[in-house]
């Protein structure tokens, strides 16, 4: 039997009514809806999902791989919150906008929600069904604004969380190109010096029979090893990336290696900022749009990035559960646990002192004592959402100082670098050059 799709206006109560029928035909599924004591406005037979839809390529639809770019889709959630604004139903704006895209993965998405919709499913349902373009927190902020009748407010809220998160991602991406393009460009130079320079003058040293100094004979040695296994050069960096991969598919080895990051000398504190920039501004964004604090929680642990604070916030929820409130878990659980993985890494890349550095340092709190008095504050007030608002500004503006000030503080730190292998190598070659010069003379 078909399935009528509906819209209709209560008589007794004005309220418009969305939902569906079972009737052989458009004219019994009409008389079936008044009997109801509706007025019926729109009435449309749901379409019957086809053959097509299971497994064939749909109408509009080219092959794509991979997921949705984030640039994309906060384009795309500013443009639906300008023509909600404008007063456009949610289906034409959806249309349009797919109209618009690129072939791709996003196109794609867009045309099946559009199909979703004209069968009756909600907006929030229909982008549930497109995980790889819209991600829980992007779908349980769509359903709060259905519920609460306000989408294009929710709407714009969303594109503004999603411009800020881009613009702070761009910010630390920008600061770290500069000293990753000059270590490269770096070991490349030195690489070519030890394999092609260093060898001629092994052969003049080798002519003349003579002893080399010792910091000549490391130079020599240095060369050789890289002469003879410079294929090792792309490989070790390949290896180390493919073995912290390897380890961080055990989740105690991926919470050792999130653990060492929050906690690395120079970098750790623009990690930790970074996530706590991201966690509370997710959360405050979840809770202002009508989101309960538990899912709020719950999604904001999926999206952190960082074992440590999943866990955080896993028994933050827990608490809540159990009845207290969020200040008081958040501040007891940020104490990170002993890691065997963590301190390992801590060895490996501070040889010597790097166990100790660790158990001197893996105690220290990931959540600063101002984010739990501003959020004690927050809920003592009832304005919990604008505090973590506040907090993640604050941070936000900590992560782009800190940006700044290790940009700068590499510049020199990379001179220094440069100019000391140069100066070691220059040194090296040219002391039994002197020497030479001397016994000739």
């Amino acid at each position: 039997m078909p399935t009528f799709q509906f819209e209709a206006i209560d008589k007794a109560t004005g309220k418009e009514i969305r939902d569906s029928v079972d009737a052989p035909t458009e004219a019994e599924a009409q008389a079936t809806i008044r009997s109801m004591g509706y007025m019926v406005t729109k009435l449309k037979a749901r379409r019957a999902k086809t053959a097509s839809s299971g497994g064939g390529k749909k109408p509009g639809r080219t092959f794509a791989i991979g997921g949705v770019g984030t640039k994309d889709l906060t384009l795309f959630t500013r443009q639906l919150s300008i023509l909600q604004d404008a007063g456009l139903p949610i289906l034409r704006s959806l249309k349009l906008l797919a109209d618009m895209q690129k072939p791709g993965r996003l196109k794609n998405c867009l045309l099946d929600v559009c199909d979703e919709i004209e069968g009756g499913s909600t907006l929030s349902e229909a982008m549930a069904k497109s995980p790889k373009a819209f991600d829980r927190l992007y779908c349980n902020m769509i359903r709060a604004g259905e519920a609460g009748g306000a989408l294009e407010v929710i709407l714009r809220r969303l594109a503004e969380f999603m411009e800020r998160s881009q613009a702070l991602k761009r910010k630390v991406k920008g600061a770290l190109v500069y000293p990753i393009v000059v270590v490269l460009v770096a070991v490349g130079i030195l690489a070519f010096i030890m394999i092609k320079i260093v060898p001629q003058f092994k052969k003049i040293f080798d002519d003349f029979d003579s002893e080399l100094p010792a910091m000549t004979q490391t130079l020599i040695d240095i060369s050789n090893l890289t002469v003879n296994y410079w294929y090792l050069l792309p490989l070790i960096p390949i290896g180390l990336v493919l073995l912290i991969k390897a380890i961080k598919l055990i989740p105690y080895g991926r919470f050792g290696w999130d653990l060492f990051l929050l906690k690395m000398v120079i970098f750790g504190q623009l990690v930790e900022k970074n996530v706590l920039s991201r966690s509370t501004r997710t959360l405050g964004t979840l809770l202002s749009s009508g989101v309960p604090i538990l899912e709020a929680l719950n999604i904001t642990k999926e999206t952190s990035g960082n074992m440590m604070f999943e866990r955080l916030f896993q028994r933050t929820s827990d608490a809540i559960r159990d009845g207290e409130a969020i200040a008081k878990p958040l501040k007891t659980h940020s104490i990170p646990p002993f890691n065997a993985v963590a301190m390992l890494f801590w060895t490996a890349f501070v040889p010597g002192v790097g166990a100790l550095l660790y158990l001197t340092r893996y105690k220290k709190p990931v959540v600063d004592d101002l984010v739990v008095n501003m959020v004690d504050v927050g809920e003592e007030s009832g304005e919990l959402d604008t505090m973590l608002y506040k907090v993640a500004d604050n941070y936000d503006e900590e992560v782009a100082v800190l940006t700044e000030s290790l940009t700068s503080l590499m510049e020199p730190l990379l001179i220094i670098f440069l100019g000391g292998a140069v100066g070691f190598i220059v040194v090296a070659l040219f002391m039994p050059l002197i020497k030479l010069i001397n016994d000739l003379s």
